[in-house]
């Protein structure tokens, strides 16, 4: 199916839809039935307590060219069936991080080694004894230890998407379905007598590349044409797809599952988009309310129920077949939450994960039906499997999933006023966003969505429009209006809370504090053009006036590339001899931001060489996995030296700097930004105490 393959082994039963006029035909009834089966099929399992994609299921079961007949399985239903394969495998790459993978390494290869083996094993052994020849029964083997993620719709649903059970599966599902696929390929090769030794030498060297290109290649180019082309959302979004599709095409050229290709294409693409961002919003929701659902209908239009009693062999190969699949995925999912510690709970979702055979099982059988490796009755049987199995998957998942305890309490600020008082509620920063262009303000609304999103508080983008001691023109009227809706736009497509604030004011700094005062803001955030002119210095720039009278604390910003291209976010402390006020609660900002942008966070503490004994500082207990790194030396060199182009350099500002003549943000940033162009700088801005 996923290779967009025929299965000329499947009946085609005269369908009883036929007596009222046949198969629906025309394709806006079509796409009406299939958009009708969306809506109602997963509300009505819900209501019943079972997960929606079986209502899917069942429903392309029903009005499938076995059931009622309504639909044939056409060349669009498998196209539109393909795609959403395509796009849940992505997903599942998407929600994948190479840093969680690598925490889990040690779980997911020892799952992913284990849920191929056992099935393998038992598979191999069962047809033996149904009197399956050797290479009939290592291939139908291959197909139990092939699985599809049928059910990452429920545990993201659920919210445990970056848990460290489903990152331990989804990296042993890319295990085993491989090394699946390469059994499947030299069976077939040994069938036909063309396993020979180019075989092995053009697949290993071209699977290998093929993966290295892949994860090294896309974030590149991906980087690149988000710093170029980042200000347009749809070319995002189609340049998102369109890596999908060419990654999933290329592995195909080289006798790869797809989906593999896709699962690579997301985990490579993955730490480009912010989990909170606009672009990952598009991303799930199309995929999750369309092409998704479109794989579930076209695979239960594949099950014919009644196929099972035309020949009574072929209900004793399915039930060795369901029994082998069911067993065989239970016991290394449990054997592994075992050797690891999981809970019950942990265990069962594994196997839950784990249990669906859909996509590589029909791909498999196709091929080997094709070449007359394997009979009818093993297709009979397969297909009664794939049913009970994308049944039995989403009510386990969904069934023991609910009771995986997953906490992201360290990617988040705590506190209800200050982390110093109630550490176990989360802000719900209400952040305000003064904006004046979408073009150059496009990172500022990112960066104040992603804080606003995750600690679920409210946007405020803010506009100011100055009277000058007369009235104000309705043209400027009109494009305040214009901005504060773009502004708006961006963030309902996040599903962010957002309130719009344009006011009329004689000066933009009063006015930026007497508008977080007057809407209980809890932080602004604000650009900066990386330097002062003696007249600012002077008088005093807009920057300086806002955060000598803000009462709260402030980001003073400078992007020089898109915020979402983040590979690093650097947290630069001077050592002082004293703590900085607020440490732990800016450690926890940047905590944040690096968990949100899905970039490496690091920080680094910089003693002057004049000072005989560094004063090591101490991370909060709340935050004790951020590593910290001390340097000697001048603090502009020195982070200077570290900061790259791709990295966020953020900075703690002085807060007792009131004197005309010095920015209030002092020397440092600006000798900083002088110094480097392209570095881009955060400054969190405490107000007076």
């Amino acid at each position: 199916m996923s290779n967009g393959l025929t299965y000329p082994f499947l009946p085609q039963p005269e369908p009883i839809f036929g007596l009222l006029g046949g198969p629906v035909t025309d394709p806006v009834g079509i796409f009406l039935i299939i958009m009708a089966i969306m809506l109602v099929a997963p509300l009505m399992f819900e209501r019943l307590r079972m997960p929606g994609i079986v209502g899917l299921i069942l429903a392309g079961v029903l009005v499938g060219p076995n059931g009622l007949g309504i639909l044939q399985r056409d060349s669009t239903i498998i196209l539109l069936g393909t795609v959403g394969l395509l796009f849940l495998m992505f997903l599942a790459g998407l929600e994948t991080s190479l840093d969680d993978l690598k925490q889990n390494a040690n779980q997911a290869l020892g799952f992913g080694f284990a849920t191929f083996a056992v099935p393998m094993l038992m598979g191999t052994f069962a047809f033996l004894g149904l009197g399956y020849g050797w290479l009939a029964s290592i291939l139908v083997a291959s197909c139990f230890a092939s699985h599809t993620l049928l059910s990452l719709p429920v545990v993201s649903k659920l919210g445990i998407m970056r848990s460290p059970i489903v990152t331990t599966t989804l990296g042993g599902t890319l295990i085993t379905n491989v090394l699946a696929i390469l059994i499947l390929a030299v069976v077939v090769k040994a069938h036909q007598g063309d396993l020979t030794l180019t075989f092995w030498l053009i697949l290993i060297p071209a699977l290998t590349l093929y993966t290295l290109a892949t994860l090294w290649g896309v974030p590149r180019l991906g980087r690149w044409f988000f710093r170029r082309f980042g200000h347009d959302e749809g070319a995002e979004f189609l340049f998102v797809v369109a890596t999908l599709f060419v990654v999933s095409y290329v592995a195909k050229l080289i006798e790869i599952e797809p989906i593999i290709g896709a699962f690579l294409a997301g985990i490579a693409i993955t730490q480009l988009i912010p989990q909170l961002s606009p672009l990952m919003n598009r991303i799930q929701f199309i995929g999750n309310t369309l092409f998704v659902p479109f794989f579930l209908i076209s695979v239960g239009m594949l099950v014919n129920p009644g196929i099972l009693i035309q020949e009574w062999e072929s209900l004793l190969v399915a039930g060795v077949m369901i029994t082998v699949a069911i067993v065989a995925k239970f016991i290394p999912a449990w054997l592994t939450g075992l050797i690891f510690h999981y809970p019950h709970s942990s265990r069962f979702t594994m196997f839950g994960l784990s249990v669906a055979q859909a996509a590589s099982t029909l791909a498999a059988i196709t091929v080997a039906y094709n070449i007359e490796l394997v009979d009818q009755r093993t297709v009979n049987g397969t297909i009664a499997m794939i049913l009970v199995t994308c049944l039995l998957s989403p009510w386990v998942t969904d069934r023991w999933g609910r009771q995986v305890k997953f906490s992201r309490e360290k990617a988040s600020p705590t506190s209800s006023e200050s982390p110093k008082n109630s550490p176990n509620q989360p802000i719900k920063y209400r952040i305000l966003v003064p904006v004046a262009n979408p073009n150059t303000e496009d990172n500022l609304l990112q960066l104040g969505i992603l804080l606003a999103k995750q600690s679920k508080g409210t946007l405020l983008p803010f506009h100011v429009l100055l009277d000058n001691l007369g009235p104000v023109s309705p043209e400027d009227k009109t494009r305040q209006e214009q901005l504060l809706a773009n502004a708006e736009q961006i963030a309902h497509a996040a599903v962010t809370t957002v309130k719009t604030i344009g006011r009329v004011d004689d000066s933009i700094d009063k006015a930026i504090v007497r508008a977080t005062q007057e809407n209980n803001a809890s932080l602004v955030i604000c650009g900066w053009k990386g330097y002062s002119n003696y007249r600012d210095n002077f008088f005093g720039s807009v920057i300086d006036n806002v955060l000598r009278r803000c009462p709260v604390p402030v980001l003073v910003t400078r992007f020089t590339s898109p915020l979402k291209t983040t590979r690093r976010v650097i947290l630069a402390l001077p050592d002082s001899g004293k703590i900085q006020p607020c440490l732990e609660e800016a450690l926890l900002i940047t905590n944040t931001l690096a968990t949100e942008l899905k970039a490496q966070l690091e920080v680094v503490q910089i003693t002057p060489n004049n000072q005989r004994i560094p004063n090591v500082l101490e991370i909060p207990e709340t935050l004790d996995d951020i590593a910290l790194e001390q340097k000697r030396g001048n603090f502009v060199s020195a982070v200077l030296e570290k900061v790259g182009k791709d990295d966020l350099l953020v900075l703690i500002g002085s807060s007792d700097i009131t004197l005309t003549g010095l920015s209030v943000l002092g020397k440092v940033p600006e000798a900083i930004a002088r110094s480097e162009q392209n570095i881009s700088i955060m400054i969190i801005h405490y107000p007076n105490e």
